[in-house]
């Protein structure tokens, strides 16, 4: 296989598999009112569906990514597929809401060793000239997956139950496994012959489990210690890891490289600010509009398409205009689209929510391919797996923070009550107050996208 044959195996196969767990991300979301009503749960246990696959992907997506640099990042990413096919028939056949919870943190485990290791095997097989068309591309294919999971989760959900968007992963999960297999002949080992910290990596775990039980648990007393706890464990791992031979992530890379610190603290800003809007504007259109679960596909995938589209195109540019200046311009979009959606009401028509999605949309495609062309270019090779399982991690736990803020919010204003017709102004109003904190948020990652200096 010539050197052209392998960079485009490698990128097919990384973008079939980043496909595959955004669009299970987005077809949950859009099958919560359905789950809900089989199941009769709480908005806040209904919103740990999502949460606890962005919870297990996140505690291991750094760790995979060490371990897929030590002993190669072909194999951790094929049983990565392995683990999130079979998982994804579990969930679909899962007889009541806390096996399907259980069934969704395995299936993140799956998921995390999928992104600890796509964009590395990517940013491996391409060198920098082309890397920023290469990583975009992998990026549209996640934005792509975002697209098709509201519309294909809405029509399934809505002519074959909610269990139907479990089970179409699972010969998508197939068709990867066997094309990396017959395709993907690289093994990129970088680190081989180095220890693998598991001391370090438990200690990760805990905190992030910690600081993520404890937002769901706001405003009780106990969610506040735990999060203290969690923070207490971010500082003792950054204090191990210090200490350790072979980290499980190398503080130096932060402490030494300012582009890599900015470019994962903007992504984290962001992740924070954007990724709870499909989760609770797919609430508000199905609770507030009256909108069964397909027609509320159709309205939410006007910012993934236009995230998939221009996606490409933004990571080629950021590899001739510095990647900063796009991916704040992004920033600065994405702040004036969150802002708008603090005015919305019962009365807000479907076509002001369209055209605000689309320019988050357009937003976000300048800064995400940007912005993961300027983090990993700026490590060394054999750093790859921990700035690719970097990158997942900060996208995760803005996720995960992005849900514990909405979550924190239903607590304040409806409690664990379901969202019932007499639920529906307090509800309006907790959504309200998500977007302005959402907005004031990506505000701040403006001058963080801003600080991270020069790349080419």
């Amino acid at each position: 296989m010539d050197e052209d044959q392998a960079k485009t195996s490698a990128l097919i196969a990384a973008t079939l598999a980043s496909f595959l767990t955004p669009f299970m991300g987005s077809s949950v979301v859009i099958a919560l009112k359905y789950i809900d009503i089989e199941f009769g749960v709480n908005a806040v246990l209904l919103s740990w569906i999502t949460t606890s696959y962005l919870l297990a992907a996140a505690v291991f997506l750094v760790p995979f990514g060490r371990i897929a640099d030590i002993y190669g990042r072909r194999k951790i990413f094929i049983y990565g597929i392995v683990i999130f096919t079979i998982s994804s028939f579990l969930c679909a056949i899962s007889p009541s809401v806390i096996v399907l919870i259980i069934f969704r943190i395995v299936q993140g485990i799956g998921s995390a060793m999928i992104f600890g290791t796509a964009v590395a095997i990517v940013t491996s097989v391409f060198p920098v000239g082309e890397r920023g068309r290469a990583l975009g591309i992998n990026v549209a294919a996640v934005y792509l997956g975002l697209t098709m999971g509201p519309f294909l989760g809405g029509f399934l959900t809505q002519h074959f139950g909610w269990r139907s968007i479990f089970l179409v992963n699972v010969p998508l999960g197939i068709i990867v496994i066997f094309f990396t297999i017959w395709k993907m002949k690289g093994e990129w080992a970088d680190a081989k012959g180095e220890s693998f910290d598991l001391g370090g990596s438990i200690i990760y775990g805990i905190a992030l489990v910690s600081i993520m039980y404890g937002l769901s648990l706001l405003p009780n007393i106990l969610g506040a210690w735990l999060i203290s706890f969690g923070l207490a464990g971010i500082v003792l791992f950054i204090y191990w890891e210090k200490k350790v031979e072979h980290p499980v992530v190398n503080m130096d890379i932060f402490s030494n490289n300012r582009t890599f610190t900015f470019s994962n603290l903007a992504a984290l800003i962001q992740y924070s600010a954007t990724f709870a809007v499909s989760f609770l504007l797919s609430l508000y259109l199905q609770y507030i509009k009256g909108l069964p679960p397909q027609s509320a596909g159709l309205v939410l995938v006007a910012q993934p398409i236009v995230m998939t589209v221009l996606s490409p195109m933004a990571g080629k540019l950021s590899d001739r205009v510095e990647p900063r200046v796009v991916a704040s311009l992004g920033m600065v979009v994405m702040t004036i689209g969150l802002f708008l959606f603090t005015l919305l009401d019962t009365e807000t028509t479907l076509t002001f929510i369209v055209l605000n999605l689309i320019l988050l949309g357009f937003g976000y495609a300048l800064f995400s391919s940007p912005n993961a062309n300027a983090i990993m270019t700026s490590v060394e090779k054999k750093y790859y797996g921990i700035a690719s399982g970097t990158l997942g991690t900060t996208r995760l736990v803005g996720q995960m923070l992005s849900m514990g803020i909405a979550m924190l919010l239903f607590a304040l204003f409806i409690g664990r009550a379901q969202i019932t017709l007499e639920y529906y102004a307090p509800f309006v109003e907790s959504v309200k107050a998500a977007f302005m904190i959402f907005s004031v948020l990506c505000f701040g990652g403006i001058f963080a996208s801003m600080a991270r200096g020069k790349v080419h």
